[in-house]
């Protein structure tokens, strides 16, 4: 009995032993979980841009025959075990902090602060890593039966990516409209975050009874 007592300290950091290497540690092991999720989410983006909760049946509700359902499952399956992983040494990193600023406020303020704000600062840069990408343009009005209906585009959806568009080199809706003008009857990417997750569509630009290739209009929004 009083063996176990002496083993059980194998667990998280206790209170009167936490130094600022153990922070240090458990950050490591943070920022290896984000990147086993990283890794994952780029499984999921290779396989046709299948997210966290793209339908894995066809319209007519069979298996999609188009990409590895083994591979999405399994994918999914791993994030989601991943980000509880990421929780609780979130949660243990916190925790050891508190312990190491009780302990140490006035006997190391240095090593305390240094922790705090390298916990600080490499969860920011990690969680932005992780955010989904910022957009550039809003749907502000889809004509019914226009190509970008049928495509699936909806009011409100926020443009990430156009083909060959994105966050990083759009600089007016000119870019837009030059990639549609070049890619009549060619289907184009376009991914949309939608009520907070993303969306990727194929969005053929056609001649149609209506006006333009798209039959939507397509707002920039203020960064």
């Amino acid at each position: 009995m009083s063996e176990k007592e002496g083993g059980s300290g194998g667990g998280s950091p206790q209170a009167s032993a936490v130094t600022v290497s153990d922070v240090q540690e458990l950050i490591r092991r943070k920022e290896e979980i984000e990147a086993q999720i990283k890794a994952n989410y780029g499984v999921l983006e290779s396989l046709k841009g299948v997210g966290m909760n793209e339908p894995l049946v066809d319209c007519e509700g069979y298996p999609r025959s188009d990409v590895d359902l083994y591979q999405v499952r399994t994918a999914r399956h791993n994030i989601v075990c991943l980000q509880n992983d990421h929780k609780a040494v979130m949660k243990q990193v916190e925790e050891a902090l508190h312990q190491l600023h009780a302990r140490d406020k006035e006997k190391q303020p240095r090593d305390m602060a240094e922790a705090q704000e390298e916990a600080r600062s490499r969860s920011l840069s990690q969680s932005e890593g992780l955010s989904p990408p910022q957009a550039f343009a809003k749907v502000n009005s889809i004509s019914p039966g226009s190509p970008a209906s049928v495509a699936g585009l909806q009011v409100d959806d926020e443009i990430v990516e156009f083909g060959s568009v994105n966050t990083q080199n759009f600089q007016s809706l000119q870019n837009i409209g030059t990639v549609v003008q070049h890619s009549e009857g060619k289907p184009l990417n376009v991914t949309v975050i939608r009520r907070g997750e993303k969306h990727r569509l194929r969005l053929v630009p056609t001649r149609w009874a209506g006006k333009g290739l798209l039959g939507c209009n397509i707002i920039p929004l203020q960064s």
